[in-house]
């Protein structure tokens, strides 16, 4: 079958569909990670988009039933030069192409994935349909279907990916018995992974929708919130700013991804679109306080504006040394912190588990400070 990926500019690109057959439209956007495309078809970060990976082959691991990162594939479409239909790996149960076809995925390949990334970086993320079948389509209509898209710009993806209700998260083979802290982790399109490590450090995981308030947040009686990764545009979700505004200061709180964008807003800043977005797993971020550069994992098309919090005692804790963008925020004495890439993914690839032991940190200070309040409060009694 044939497959196009048609641009908003009217660019055209042709290739073979090895996917399922159908039609999706979505931002059309490139990721150099050499590896790891399961948990980028299944990452909700993705959700809208069309993603094209810069390695030439795809899928010679085939599909496995551990490396996601969601229930369902989350992409809108998914481009490759190559895919390997033929995977060699203990652990894979399907192939790529099965995998995409299985889920209703449209899949291209023999693309040009260099002359497209080229594009991209060139004319910036474009609103985009991808496009498989046997039949024969004009092109054409594709690019004024693209152009008529609405695109991610104002648009609360949040939505479509948040759980529809609370749940207490429970895996198997990270599970400790006993939990030395309760987290309400706030999910704007959370990966598993971040919960499976939070999990092994021994915190007690409750995942909520992204529109739950302040106050039923509080009534768990959490030693701190965790504000998960997700899709899009952080500034149209002003339900989960208002009740991250009510948060601060409360409990320490930690941000990843899309929850650092929205952190950001609820302290009184704010955010812009980038020109093509960070996505792959090889960006360089220098940690200020002590110097050291971590290569990390990254996937997002908006971004904070560091100025934006100069005079609000916010420290740019990180900076990303490809473009010095923001990718991270510390403010001790409102107990919280973020950043902007993913250190569960560990590309490094453990350069950045040690924030996950500052969140620990920072509650077992929050009830040490707790009981000394406590005991002088019945001392002067």
């Amino acid at each position: 079958m044939k497959g196009y990926i048609a641009l908003e500019d009217g660019t055209i690109f042709e290739g073979e569909s090895f996917g399922a057959a159908g039609e999706a439209v979505g931002e059309v956007v490139f990721n150099t990670s050499m590896t790891g495309y399961q948990e980028i078809l299944t990452d909700p970060s993705y959700s809208s988009q069309i993603v094209t990976m810069t390695y030439p082959l795809i899928g010679n691991y085939g599909i496995n039933e551990t490396d996601i990162e969601s229930s369902q594939i989350q992409v809108a479409g998914f481009v490759v030069k190559e895919a390997c239909h033929y995977p060699s790996n203990f652990t894979s149960k399907t192939t790529l192409a099965q995998y995409l076809q299985d889920n209703g995925i449209v899949g291209v390949e023999s693309v040009d994935t260099r002359a497209l990334t080229r594009h991209i970086r060139t004319c910036g993320a474009l609103k985009a349909v991808i496009w498989a079948g046997e039949e024969e389509i004009s092109p054409e209509q594709l690019v004024k279907k693209a152009q008529k898209w609405k695109g991610l710009l104002g648009e609360d993806l949040v939505k479509t990916v948040t759980c529809k209700e609370r749940y207490l998260w429970e895996d198997s083979e990270s599970q400790p018995k006993n939990h030395q802290f309760s987290i309400v982790a706030m999910d704007f399109g959370i990966k598993f992974n971040i919960l499976r490590i939070l999990s092994k450090l021994g915190c007690k995981i409750t995942v909520v929708p992204a529109h739950t308030t302040a106050e039923e947040i509080m009534a768990l009686q959490p030693d701190g919130v965790f504000l998960s990764n997700g899709p899009g545009d952080p500034a149209p979700i002003t339900y989960a700013i208002d009740t991250i505004r009510e948060l601060i200061g409360t409990l320490p709180i930690f941000g990843i991804c899309l929850g650092h964008q929205l952190l950001a807003l609820a302290l009184g800043g704010s955010t812009y679109k980038l020109k093509f977005g960070h996505r792959g797993a090889n960006h360089p971020v220098r940690h200020n306080a002590t110097g050291v550069v971590e290569i990390t994992s990254q996937n997002h098309g908006f971004c904070v504006d560091i100025e934006s919090l100069k005079s609000k005692d916010i420290v740019t804790s990180h900076i990303n040394l490809n473009d010095n963008t923001s990718e991270g925020l510390d403010c001790p004495d409102k107990k919280l912190f973020s950043v902007q890439y993913h250190p569960e993914s560990s590309p490094g690839p453990h350069d950045s588990g040690y924030l996950f032991e500052k969140f620990l940190k920072l509650m077992e200070d929050e009830k040490k400070s707790t009981k000394e309040r406590k005991y002088t409060a019945v001392s002067d009694v």
